[in-house]
């Protein structure tokens, strides 16, 4: 079911969106192939077959100068998950199991062999597979100050999968020796961000191991590393519960280090500022990207967060008798730390015979609705839309317009869509959003919609004589109560 027509330019009026229906593409409907894709997604929504790729990197990316090559630290990594994967191997060979081969290298510029990778993927005792870019590197030819990774996969047969961009990532050419100002806030870390650690003895690439987590443990490993939340902790803490704060993190904060894959937690920490291998007590200035820093166990006699070949341990700061202010910590107990970011993207191909790769691949990021009960007009916000995708609201087709890249509009479904005994509805009803390409290919998101009944009449207030209560009357009424309010949207963890 492709365009009919050529496709409307962005409307940048800000005007309500149900009063632009007009100016966005109509795609046609055929009832016979909505039934059978129906049935289709029926089957998906019972047992969801998702092929996901998940991109972790670094905020920031320090620049190589001349013949230096300054990898970037943590290496980019991508994880692929989910039963979708295992299926297609089992629909015909070379098309299935995880992408037997990638290149992940730098976008537009970043076109030479020396900043191009290529990736294999090994399959983990977690049944994801995991893939490593650790010779990527930005020269100092490339004078731009932000870029993206992309990354190319290809099943085994040499068919393309698609083609995955990173978020943002900044350049920077070193670490910022001054006292960071919070109105520079791309290189402040604040509290609820994601970072990585990682230790580098003697200054050595091979010697960098990453704050990590395996079997429900920390663990400081040379190939993986892990993204920890970094939450601003009260102080004045009780026992296990943390009431988290908002702000940047100065040095001397309580912080807690939670592990975004596992939820792993460690102890209460305070995060000392590093110089010269000393742990500086009476630094409160905000923290920057790479810096070098300590992390004190909150209520201990000088024990710092530290590593020991593969183990992460606890070691005891000596105090220096001339300096109250500082404390000498061994190579293990120094961490560098930076801000991570995550993108992800997930597809299955279950109902597809996608003969087209699966990129670009459609990300919500909000919803808007407009209107109530028989107008109710949702617009979908997000990335990478294009005319040839519908909007579902669980397994029913909603009337979908296309706006912009940025933009979808549809028309909510009737609650009656959802099932003959409607009328007789007395609890919500939450059906999951999804965005379907005409060729069957499906897009999940975390979001989902959720229509409310409520009577016009209060709780306990009485039946009027002239309604009987199982009366098609006071059923249509409460049909009718389906307004604005009355819709709920929902987005889940």
């Amino acid at each position: 079911r492709g365009p009919s027509g050529p496709t409307a330019e962005e409307d940048t009026s800000g005007s309500d969106p149900a009063s632009l229906a007009g100016a966005w593409e109509l795609l046609p409907v055929t009832r016979a192939e909505t039934n059978l894709l129906r049935d289709g997604v029926r089957r998906y929504l019972q047992l969801p077959a998702d092929q996901t790729v998940l991109i972790l990197h670094a905020k920031v990316a320090q620049k190589s100068y001349g013949n230096e090559k300054r990898f970037f630290c943590p290496p980019p990594c991508v994880y692929l998950s989910g039963p979708g994967w295992k299926l297609k191997q089992d629909q015909g060979p070379g098309r299935g199991g995880f992408p037997r081969g990638g290149y992940m290298g730098l976008d537009s510029m970043g076109s030479s062999l020396m900043e191009t990778q290529k990736l294999s993927f090994e399959e983990q005792p977690d049944s994801k597979g995991f893939g490593c870019a650790k010779a990527l590197y930005i020269s100092d030819a490339d004078k731009r100050k932000h870029f993206r990774l992309v990354l190319k996969l290809f099943f085994s047969n040499g068919q393309e999968i698609g083609t995955f961009h990173s978020k943002l990532i900044k350049v920077i050419s070193k670490p910022s020796q001054k006292k960071q100002s919070l109105k520079n806030t791309d290189l402040c870390i604040s509290s609820g961000s994601k970072v990585s650690l990682f230790n580098r003895l003697r200054s050595q690439t091979v010697s960098t191991r990453y704050l990590s987590v395996e079997g429900g443990a920390f663990i400081a490993s040379a190939r993986q590393w892990a993204a920890f939340t970094l939450h601003l902790a009260d102080e004045r803490y009780n026992r296990s519960e943390f009431p988290l704060r908002e702000g940047y993190i100065r040095y001397g904060s309580v912080v807690q280090l939670i592990c975004t894959a596992t939820g792993v937690t460690l102890p209460p920490l305070i995060i000392r500022k590093v110089s010269k291998q000393y742990a500086m007590l009476d630094v409160d200035e905000p923290i920057s990207q790479l810096h070098k820093c300590a992390f004190q166990f909150q209520g201990s006699d000088r024990m710092y967060l530290c590593l020991s070949t593969e183990k992460v341990i606890q070691f005891q700061a000596s105090p220096c008798p001339k300096e109250a202010n500082r404390e000498l910590l061994n190579d293990g107990s120094c961490w560098t730390i930076i801000g991570t970011e995550m993108v992800e993207y997930t597809f299955s191909e279950s109902l597809a015979c996608a003969r087209e790769p699966v990129s670009p691949v459609p990300l919500i990021a909000a919803l808007q609705l407009t209107g109530g009960g028989d107008v109710a007009m949702l617009e979908v916000q997000g990335e990478h839309f294009h005319a040839h995708l519908k909007v579902w609201f669980g397994d029913v087709e909603a009337e979908t317009m296309y706006r912009s890249p940025k933009s979808l509009v549809c028309v909510v479904p009737d609650v009656s869509a959802f099932g003959s005994d409607w009328r007789w509805l007395r609890y919500p009803i939450t059906v999951p959003l999804l965005l379907i390409r005409d060729d069957g290919l499906i897009y999940s998101s975390s979001f989902t919609f959720t229509y409310t009944p409520e009577q016009s009449l209060l709780p306990g207030q009485p039946v009027p004589s002239d309604v009987p209560q199982d009366s098609d009357k006071l059923l249509d009424s409460i049909h009718q109560e389906f307004t604005r309010t009355n819709f709920h949207l929902f987005m889940q963890s």
